[in-house]
């Protein structure tokens, strides 16, 4: 394993650990609003905490960027890390055991190293460009399928901005015409590393922010699949508008998505 991500991997379970705790303790939590249906727990910032304690010591010239708490350390280095300690906080308040601590890598701009765990399942989806990707030390890959026939595909309802759900519920609606069945779990990171391993053929949601998308990305990417905005272009991790599958799978999601895209999702 490449040595920053044995870090990262330290850094995520000491993050797990801390909302593995909470979890038997649910009526415990401390819950804010930060937005719209946007919600944040104490263990989310303790969590992130967690994170920021361990890179730090290894990495103290670094740059870091939380979800919570926005930047930490040198925002000049030519080492960037994007994390979300608790991505799916809303699944995590409920109860829903579906949720995930998120750590990429960037190193002069590119993704380079990434990390999804998920606490409960002791799931470790890991990457490293150049390196493949892995869950729990073995070598997933995306399904490499020929068309959208058969695919079962992910994706995030536009909760935080509503004025998009007309043109996401045409965009399922168009999907559903190719596709076998579409799921909504909870976490945009889960859901890109199960695109990896092949638990779903696709993924596509509007409106995430660069610690959703940032880790899940590079482990797609290694395990052979392709991320994207909605016109097929690189503006994803600024637009907050993903795609993400194989090539061929990939090409049939954007062909339903495209006749459905408004102005402001065609950026």
């Amino acid at each position: 394993m490449h040595p920053m991500l044995n870090i990262a991997v330290r850094a995520a379970r000491s993050a797990g650990n801390v909302i593995a705790r909470a979890c038997g303790q649910l009526d415990m939590v401390q819950k804010q609003q930060k937005g719209t249906n946007d919600f944040v727990t104490n263990v989310d910032k303790e969590a992130e905490q967690a994170i920021v304690q361990v890179l730090k010591k290894s990495f103290p010239t670094h740059g870091i960027v939380g979800e919570e708490h926005g930047n930490y350390g040198n925002n000049d280095s030519e080492f960037q890390w994007i994390i979300d300690p608790l991505d799916g906080t809303t699944n995590f308040i409920k109860g829903i055991p579906h949720f995930a601590v998120s750590i990429a890598l960037k190193h002069q701009g590119k993704l380079d190293q990434a990390v999804v765990f998920d606490p409960l399942r002791g799931e470790l989806f890991t990457a490293s460009r150049g390196r493949g990707a892995q869950l729990n030390g073995t070598r997933i890959r995306v399904n490499n399928l020929p068309d959208m026939g058969g695919t079962i595909l992910a994706t995030g309802f536009p909760f935080k901005n509503k004025t998009h759900i007309p043109a996401h519920s045409a965009m399922l609606t168009g999907l559903l015409a190719e596709a076998a069945d579409i799921r909504r779990t909870g976490s945009a990171a889960l859901d890109l590393a199960y695109v990896a391993a092949g638990r779903f053929d696709g993924f596509f949601e509007i409106g995430l922010k660069p610690w959703d998308i940032a880790a899940g990305e590079l482990i797609v990417r290694e395990a052979g699949g392709l991320v994207c905005d909605f016109v097929g272009g690189n503006n994803h991790l600024r637009s907050g508008n993903v795609v993400a599958a194989a090539p061929k799978v990939l090409a049939g999601m954007l062909k339903g998505i495209r006749p459905h895209l408004t102005e402001s999702l065609s950026r």
